[in-house]
């Protein structure tokens, strides 16, 4: 098992450390998942094809930045190119996308509806929000909540007094597990067995230099937060992003999601993050969990 905590040591040299970012350009994770899940499908009967390229095409809009063309689009997806305009015709007469003048697609605020009715009928986020404000009020730094869905975390509320940062930590925002602190916190916790077999299957992407990008290095990262009861990623999905979670329990034991604090805009170390960061941390876990019933 390697020394974490001298591994996440910073050199003092009065300059920050430079940082290698390997690729601009992440894998598009939910898109694979969706062009797997449809082939692997394929001959069950009662499975929808159709709509289910419809929804790789919602997904594949939200997760770019830019408007899309139906090329791009089928390219993004693995879905023909014919079976994706059909998809972006229907969704656009739905109200859900629209295209511009150079037929380039985006989406319209008709989407919300989707993400909205989720999280007000989410006991996690409702139960949260409060704890999570007063938490990023008292530590004057950016709190969020995220869940594990499938092999990618999924932002469910952030601090109301959250400073400007980085989009990837909006509420709805779903991102690999194997490169963040919350995602650390819950694997680290998961059963053997499922702890195994997403590791068996987990796909690695270098969004930095210290993206973990193995699994045996993955495995010995697990291990040491499992024993700390703490995990901390620095510069793992962006440079000079560090961030320190801790997982939460509800009344039956079960570890439901995580909860950290995000530092943008520098470099801390890791022995220095948890001594200041992981007792508010672990206190307001404790308390949103004993509110979250089995």
């Amino acid at each position: 098992m390697p020394n974490l905590a001298q591994a996440d040591e910073l050199p003092r040299t009065g300059q920050p450390e430079k940082l290698a970012v390997v690729s601009a350009r992440p894998v598009a994770d939910s898109d694979a998942w969706f062009a797997d899940a449809i082939a692997r499908h394929s001959d069950d009967p009662d499975f929808v094809t159709a709509l289910a390229r419809g929804l790789a095409v919602l997904l594949t809009l939200s997760d770019k930045k830019r408007r899309m063309s139906i090329a791009q689009v089928s390219h993004r997806t693995g879905i023909p190119r014919a079976a994706a305009r059909r998809s972006l015709h229907t969704l656009s007469k739905l109200g859900f996308v629209t295209a511009d003048d150079t037929r380039r697609f985006y989406l319209r605020p008709r989407v919300l509806s989707f993400g909205h009715g989720y999280l007000s009928a989410s006991p996690l986020a409702i139960l949260a929000q409060p704890i999570l404000d007063r938490l990023g009020e008292s530590l004057r730094e950016a709190c969020s909540l995220a869940t594990l869905d499938g092999d990618e975390i999924v932002y469910l509320a952030r601090s109301a007094s959250s400073r400007v940062m980085s989009p990837a930590m909006n509420a709805g925002r779903r991102l690999p597990a194997y490169c963040t602190s919350i995602g650390h916190a819950i694997l680290a916790h998961l059963p053997p067995d499922e702890l195994n077999e997403y590791l068996a299957r987990v796909q690695f992407h270098p969004f930095t230099a210290y993206t973990p990008s193995s699994t045996e290095g993955l495995r010995a990262l697990l291990t040491a937060v499992h024993e700390s009861g703490f995990a901390f990623a620095s510069q793992m999905m962006e440079p000079r992003l560090c961030t320190l979670a801790v997982p939460i329990r509800d009344v039956g034991g079960n570890y439901v999601a995580g909860i950290n604090v995000i530092l943008q805009g520098r470099l801390v170390t890791r022995s220095e993050t948890a001594e200041r960061f992981y007792h508010p941390l672990q206190q307001a876990a404790m308390e949103l969990g004993s509110l979250l019933l089995p």
